[in-house]
């Protein structure tokens, strides 16, 4: 019984028909701080979405004139930035530049020092993306999960380090505030909103078998934890949403609160990763283009995101997800695609 619970609960939406449905680009991944109708986490769930890590977010400058121009990040998050790393250099190091890398490293090694429960260690990854001349890009993920990337227009590899550090650092301080943690009246006041933006009655939001209700079960199981570490688990449930795979599971029996279960307590993985992408194959395989489609509108938004200083972990790891599914199709078929 417990084998045919755990098949049903897969994350891969399979073969045949089912697989060969499109992604549902876009549908999730409106993070505002106000639940819009329509921009949850999809009919498996019908969750509302999460609150944003940081309600400091403005929409990039749009593209100057010419081929390739790149849109810069707004001047009050540029602000933003900088006043919180002068900040942060000032009562830990005292007045001066302060290396921003080293900042951010040393913050996260502080945070595991007095206990914070890091799974995979404190150390900060950094990521380039291969260029062989300017705008250099870089990600950086931090040891919770949650990504970042460089903001602004970077003509070196080391500036769009500092970029992806600056940012990642301005959230992770941002992050240890009070009001950046899940407490009962913030479980309240989400609540509250949910059901004024879904026209929801009380009653839908003590019913754990209502999306509302499901939605405030997720948030009061995950009390005392920050912004951040709520959008680590969240992305989980929106990758789920954008495969397909909450609706096959819907399709397969599976309860609301099996799924919330299940998945609440397990990290991102490879083998989800894997059977995400075998979805993307076969969907490629059934309708010639899909694939290239959904990636090409992936990386749009994760510039676009990128770009805004957004948290960027849900866009990345769908393009990740497409790339690997690529990466098998160009394997299956050396001569091309």
């Amino acid at each position: 019984m417990e084998a045919v619970r755990a098949q049903r609960l897969q994350p891969g939406v399979g073969t045949g028909p089912r697989g060969a449905r499109p992604g549902l680009t876009g549908a999730p991944a409106g993070l505002g701080p106000t639940p819009a109708a329509g921009s949850g986490l999809g009919p498996g769930l019908g969750l509302p979405p999460p609150p944003p890590p940081l309600g400091l977010q403005g929409p990039p400058a749009p593209p100057g004139p010419g081929a390739g121009a790149v849109p810069g990040p707004p001047a009050v998050l540029r602000e933003a930035v900088e006043a919180v790393v002068r900040s942060f250099a000032k009562h830990t190091q005292g007045y001066g530049r302060v290396n921003v890398v080293e900042a951010l490293q040393e913050f996260w090694q502080m945070k595991q020092s007095r206990g914070a429960e890091l799974r995979n260690g404190a150390l900060v990854l950094y990521e380039m993306v291969p260029a062989a001349s300017p705008p250099y890009v870089c990600y950086v993920t931090l040891p919770g999960g949650s990504c970042f990337g460089s903001f602004q227009f970077c003509p070196t590899k080391a500036e769009a380090r500092r970029s992806a550090a600056k940012i990642a650092l301005m959230n992770s301080v941002f992050n240890e505030h009070p009001s950046r943690r899940i407490t009962d009246d913030f479980i309240e006041k989400s609540v509250s909103e949910a059901l004024a933006s879904f026209n929801g009655n009380r009653e839908e939001a003590d019913n754990p078998n209502t999306g509302i209700g499901a939605f405030r079960f997720m948030l009061e199981s995950n009390k005392g934890k920050s912004m951040l570490e709520f959008q680590e688990l969240m992305t989980v449930f929106q990758l789920l949403h954008w495969n397909g795979s909450l609706k096959a599971m819907r399709e397969r029996q599976c309860s609301r609160q099996e799924v919330l279960a299940h998945y609440s307590h397990r990290a991102l993985d490879d083998d989800i990763r894997n059977q995400m992408a075998l979805d993307w194959v076969n969907r490629e395989q059934n309708i010639p283009g899909a694939l290239s489609r959904e990636l090409a509108a992936t990386e749009r938004e994760l510039d676009e995101a990128r770009l805004a200083g957004k948290e960027l972990r849900f866009h990345k790891e769908k393009k990740d997800i497409l790339l690997l599914a690529a990466g098998q199709l160009g394997s299956a078929h050396p001569s091309g695609c």
